[in-house]
């Protein structure tokens, strides 16, 4: 038996786990848990169902620690199942051409439309087992770049629609200043729906950001941190990032960005700079623990050992980069380099972080012919602790005393999971599991999904598409 505890206060809520992950070590059976308000107090393994006490709440299943979904755009949900991929699109259909059907998408939200399409994607999320999502915010302003009385409206509708669906949010606030660069460095012009993006230099982008008031660690309200994000090397010149890892450093807050999605990318960088996009982020100190760099799929040798050798975290995206057509990042090499991984939904062609995870592995299946990359611990490290910490929340994805007390239970008597979870039920899950075998989910300690229903939000279906046909007419 293995006992653990920690202080604190409030009324206990007690569950038990019949089997969990509690994280980092190996699985463990009959977990009795207990937490107060938003943290874990005791976890003790080997406990007997017969001698939990009175009204603790019986796990069957698989336990895990709350999923942690690193990468997100909610409004990009409006895109799936349009015509991006489809039979016939030919090779005309490429990332920039799905590009330009996102901006539309983006020109056409309000942020009536926008908070209710958030809470509805959000609400998703929890019931594919996501307790926390870093939003990757870069839709700041009105059409034309008009700005909204409360310059930070669209970001605070996202830290409000995140709390409408149960989940703790890292808002990324996105600095996006140039379309592009012409080589030799000169940048282009924002124009058309991009005008909406803009703040003019980083430090207007920090006065702006600094209006949401987040304390010294980044935290705007008991459910939400503040992180920044330099979109890309695309649209942030490298003499902007400075401020806007100064900003960063002064709140010891997150940073992320877009990095090498696309070949076309590093060229114009090269033309531009002379450099990859990982070198110029070096050589602008934005990489670092503190920063994660988003797909990173189209890497050479020194910009893996850059990203390794400065401990930056990589969010790896692969359904959304299949479903693009961006290609393979070298996951595996980046691992051992020192770069610690994490997941994300992105465009959220799919939400499921079990997929995730397994495309983590499948993929490089495909490009290796090998089997075998990364364990099932390993898996659920990248969909748990590793998001949480990129995120600004290194004491959450562990069931452990003192982490915050988030619980996702997978039943294990599926179609997909039936007679396979007897051994190695997290083997099984990364196998097999979907987010459809999720059937409860805690997040900071309160119910946020009982028996696969949403207890906040009745509808997510409807909510959906309601919030779908609003903004696509």
């Amino acid at each position: 038996m293995r006992v653990t505890t920690v202080e604190a206060s409030a009324a206990p809520r007690r569950w038990h786990a019949k089997r969990a992950w509690l994280g980092r070590g190996a699985l463990a059976s009959d977990v009795l848990i207990e937490a107060r308000a938003e943290r874990f107090t005791v976890v003790t393994a080997g406990t007997p169902a017969e001698q939990v006490p009175p009204g603790t709440v019986r796990l069957d299943g698989l336990t895990l620690p709350g999923l942690a979904n690193a990468h997100s755009h909610a409004f990009h949900r409006a895109l799936r199942g349009g015509v991006a991929g489809s039979a016939g699109a030919g090779a005309d259909d490429t990332f920039w051409t799905w590009r330009e059907r996102m901006y539309a998408v983006a020109e056409r939200l309000d942020p009536d439309t926008y908070f209710a399409l958030a809470r509805a994607v959000y609400a998703e999320m929890a019931l594919a087992g996501i307790t926390c999502v870093g939003e990757f915010h870069y839709l700041h302003h009105g059409p034309g770049g008009k700005r909204y009385s409360d310059q930070n409206e669209t970001g605070r509708l996202l830290i409000a629609a995140a709390a409408a669906a149960g989940l703790r949010i890292t808002l990324l606030d996105a600095c996006y200043l140039a379309a592009g660069f012409l080589p030799g460095g000169k940048p282009l012009p924002l124009a058309g729906v991009q005008l909406r993006f803009g703040d003019g230099s980083a430090a207007a982008w920090a006065e702006r950001v600094c209006e949401l008031d987040p304390d010294a660690h980044g935290m705007v309200a008991p459910h939400a941190r503040l992180g920044a994000a330099i979109h890309s090397v695309r649209a942030v010149p490298p003499d902007q990032v400075p401020e806007i890892m100064a900003w960063s450093h002064a709140h010891a807050a997150p940073v992320h960005a877009h990095l090498s999605e696309q070949p076309l990318e590093n060229a114009e960088c090269r033309a531009a700079f002379g450099a990859t996009p990982a070198e110029v982020l070096y050589e602008a100190d934005a990489l670092g623990p503190r920063s994660t760099m988003v797909h990173a799929t189209h890497l050479t040798s020194r910009d893996v050992e850059l990203l390794g050798g400065s401990r930056s975290t990589v969010c790896m995206c692969p359904l959304t980069e299949a479903d693009l057509a961006d290609g393979v990042g070298p996951a595996p090499a980046l691992a051992a380099a020192g770069s610690p991984l994490a997941l994300g939904s992105d465009g959220h062609s799919v939400i499921d972080l079990v997929e995730e995870a397994r495309w983590l592995e499948l993929s490089q299946r495909l490009v290796s012919r090998q089997r075998g990359h990364f364990t099932p611990a390993q898996q659920a490290t990248a969909a748990t602790l590793g998001g949480h910490a990129c995120l600004g929340w290194p004491d959450a994805g562990e069931i452990v005393p003192g982490a915050y007390a988030d619980l996702v239970t997978v039943s294990l008597d599926s179609p997909r999971l039936a007679g396979g979870g007897a051994g190695d039920p997290l083997a099984a899950l990364f196998a097999a599991g979907t987010s459809a075998d999720i059937r409860h989910v805690v997040a900071s300690g309160v119910d946020v999904v009982r028996d696969g229903r949403h207890l906040l939000l009745a509808d997510v279906p409807g909510a959906l598409a309601a919030a779908i046909s609003a903004v696509l007419g």
